[in-house]
């Protein structure tokens, strides 16, 4: 939802994957067909030819990340990311791990850094910003397709200590 969309908003999107090798590539659910893919071993995501393409548009300082494993690559690019004065945003919603907790503990400790956590339709309205932007009625269609569950509900029920 969140790759489909900045492609209908025409943002920048960078996508790693990590060993695909070994692991596989990204897959085609998640719309990014025409995108340039980065092969990657290490789990911070900011390879020299991803730096290259934030040095391409300095103006721009603040980062949406999505993906898996969230206590591996996503904290670890979130964390320098952060550390290089960016504004980091994580889709909770569209980032998983193997484990719930690792998860739950990678979403916490990003936050604790200074990242903002959202969902993904959080996101795209805070892309769009209004509904009367040209692509609203575009990208209102992805919206209203029902989201299965992440299973981050029930982590911030009962005011989740590592949310508070």
């Amino acid at each position: 939802m969140v790759v489909v969309t900045a492609k209908i908003l025409e943002i920048p999107v960078v996508i790693t994957e990590q060993y695909p090798k070994g692991l596989g590539p990204t897959v085609p659910e998640l719309g990014a067909d025409g995108i340039k893919k980065y092969s990657k071993t290490c789990f911070n995501m900011l390879t020299p030819e991803v730096e290259r393409e934030l040095q391409a548009v300095p103006e721009r300082r603040s980062v949406i990340l999505c993906g898996i494993e969230t206590q591996a690559c996503i904290m670890s690019t979130t964390l320098d990311l952060l550390d290089k004065g960016f504004d980091v945003h994580i889709v909770a919603d569209a980032c998983s791990s193997r484990s719930q907790v690792d998860r739950l503990v990678a979403l916490s400790r990003m936050k604790q850094s200074g990242a903002f956590l959202t969902t993904s339709e959080g996101a795209i309205l805070q892309l769009l910003q209004d509904s009367a932007h040209p692509k609203f009625k575009e990208v209102q269609k992805i919206i209203k397709d029902s989201a299965p569950d992440s299973g981050l509900l029930a982590l911030f029920q009962n005011q989740n200590p590592l949310f508070t």
